[in-house]
Order: C-alpha cells, then sequence, then structure tokens
C-alpha cells in the first residue's frame, strides 16, 4: 500500500482524544473529513483500528499494535520537513500574564540565546492554551500542568522549569498588613478570598489541594478585571488574604502589602510545555536553555507542594 500521512494523523488524534470531535478540532477538520481519513486508512490496511459505538470510542487489538509505529511515521515525516526548511517569524510562547514569573523567565532565557525572536502570548491559563499547542498554533506554554479538568494529552511533553513561593497580599488597612510573616494557624483563622479561575482551571485545582492537604479556606469571589479589579477585591477583605506569587509585579500606585507565608513556605511549579511532534531547532534550543529546578526533600515539611506536582519534579 502507498503511504497515506493524513490517515496516519488523523488515526493518531482519534486515538490520544478517543473522541472523532475533539480529534477533528485539534486538525481544523469536520468530523466526516476526518471519519473518511481513518476509513480509507482502515480499508488500506484491511482491518479495522477502532471500535466504534454510539457512546464509546476505544481502539482494536491492531489498532494498538499501530498506534506507536504511526505515531513514529508522522513524527519521523514531520522531523524530515523541519530540517530543509528555514525557520520563519518568531517563537509563539505562552506565559500566562504579564506579571508573573514566566515572562521574566522568557526574557532572561531569550536574553542567553543570541538572534532568537519570540513572541509572547497570555491567555491566564494553561487549560486554555493547550489545544494551541497542540495545533501548532503555540510553540510553547508556561503553566501548571496538573488539575486541568481532562487528562494530559499524550502528543505534549512537559517539564518543570521554575518553583515560585507564594505571599499573602492584603490592603494597606487590613489586620494582618504590619505582619512580617504568616504561619500556617495565621492563614487557617484568616481564609483565603481569590478571585474565581475563570480558565485557569489548574489554578482552582491547586487552590483546592492547598484547602484539603493544609486545612486552610478557600473561598472563590467573582472574576477580576486586571490588576486594579484584583485590588479592589482586597480592600473588600477585612479578614483573608489573597495569594500571588512572591515576585508578582505590580503598580507602585496600589496599597498592597505583601506577607511571605512560612512554615511551610507555599510553592507553586513551573513547567513549560511544547509539542512532542514539534522539531523546529530553535525550540529545541529554547527548551535546553530554560532553567531547572532544585528538587525539595521529600521530607522537609517546611515546603509546601501539592503531590502531583511534588512527583513531577521527582
Amino acid at each position: 500500500m502507498e503511504p497515506d500521512l493524513q490517515g496516519m494523523r488523523a488515526f493518531v488524534a482519534v486515538a490520544d482524544e478517543l473522541h472523532f470531535g475533539r480529534a477533528a478540532a485539534r486538525l481544523f477538520l469536520t468530523q466526516q473529513a476526518l471519519s473518511k481519513r481513518v476509513r480509507r486508512l482502515e480499508n488500506a490496511l484491511a482491518v479495522p483500528l477502532f471500535d466504534r459505538t454510539t457512546r464509546r470510542v476505544a481502539l482494536t487489538p491492531a489498532g494498538r499494535r499501530f498506534l506507536p509505529l504511526a505515531r513514529d511515521a508522522v513524527a519521523a515525516y514531520d522531523a524530515a520537513v523541519a530540517s530543509v526548511r528555514e525557520p520563519t517569524g518568531p517563537l509563539r510562547v505562552e506565559v500566562f500574564a504579564e506579571r508573573f514569573t514566566p515572562l521574566r523567565i522568557l526574557r532572561e532565557t531569550v536574553g542567553r540565546l543570541p538572534g532568537l525572536r519570540v513572541e509572547p502570548t497570555m491567555r491566564q491559563g494553561l487549560a486554555t492554551a493547550l489545544s494551541a499547542v497542540r495545533s501548532g498554533e503555540l510553540d510553547a506554554a508556561f503553566g501548571r500542568v496538573h488539575d486541568l479538568g481532562r487528562p494530559w494529552p499524550t502528543d505534549l511533553d512537559h517539564r518543570p522549569v521554575h518553583l515560585e513561593p507564594l505571599h499573602a497580599f492584603v490592603d494597606a488597612d487590613h489586620p494582618l498588613a504590619g505582619r512580617p510573616v504568616l504561619r500556617l494557624a495565621d492563614l487557617r483563622a484568616a481564609g483565603i478570598a481569590m478571585p474565581d479561575a475563570g480558565g485557569a482551571e489548574e489554578w482552582r485545582g491547586y487552590l483546592l489541594r492547598l484547602r484539603d492537604e493544609l486545612q486552610v479556606p478557600v473561598r472563590f469571589n467573582e472574576p477580576a478585571i486586571g490588576v486594579r479589579g484584583y485590588g479592589e477585591q482586597m480592600r473588600g477583605e477585612r479578614k483573608a488574604v489573597m495569594l500571588s506569587e512572591a515576585g508578582t509585579d505590580l503598580p507602585d500606585d496600589l496599597r498592597m502589602r505583601r506577607i511571605p507565608i512560612i512554615e511551610p513556605v507555599v510553592m507553586h511549579v513551573w513547567s513549560v510545555t511544547w509539542r512532542r511532534e514539534n522539531r523546529d531547532p530553535r525550540l529545541r534550543g529554547l527548551l535546553a536553555a530554560l532553567p531547572v529546578p532544585p528538587v525539595p526533600d521529600p521530607g522537609d515539611d517546611r515546603v509546601w507542594i501539592p503531590e502531583p506536582d511534588r512527583a513531577a519534579l521527582a
């Protein structure tokens, strides 16, 4: 049989998603066109690759055997094409939002890579950026890779790049504003109030794990629009505190006070995500140049990291 790259791409996408609609959206095809490509491949192989019912899609034994080889064939073709094409345009990288750590990490890393051009985007949530990474609209994305509300896509890779402590943030008139540090007992007594996470499902999941593992009350308010909205919500809190990164870049004219949290230090893990089949040498150079964070001692109870994030670091 003649090689059917389109059919193999369609097959791999459906095998990853186990859903024809999601696979079609990933490849920017209609569901009918995707189904035709898969059926054409199955006819050429003279064997069914999927068991389809109205309720579920599952790989057949032949499909399970074919999947790793089809994935390798698609990746090999993409690598061959990338090897003879001159990269054009900047790398497109999602950094979550301007005031957070990923933009600083990206700037520092790009500064060590002469000639590399990067265009940052700010979707404010890895959960909302993953589809763009998978489609090739984005080359990479920073974010927290757990609690996304869906299984991790098998065509994407990720690795940790940074550990960042979180601080409590309060208004200048808040009863805790003059405290030099907050401890776990202080957090439990005050509670945490945060704007609704919106599309950043991973951030909501982080806060819910903090609530459950450290027994700290967590409340979600209405979404905040920009730093100003965050400050307005803060001014309305007379007991609860808000959380953000220790290095959050804030305007000078806001009345926010940041207070370190200790015993334990509450840590957030930033990771970088990319499409495994993206062979652009500029991306590979960027990934290699990004920092590798230290692995905290698992027995150190002075640092809190959600369990899945700690496992990824190890």
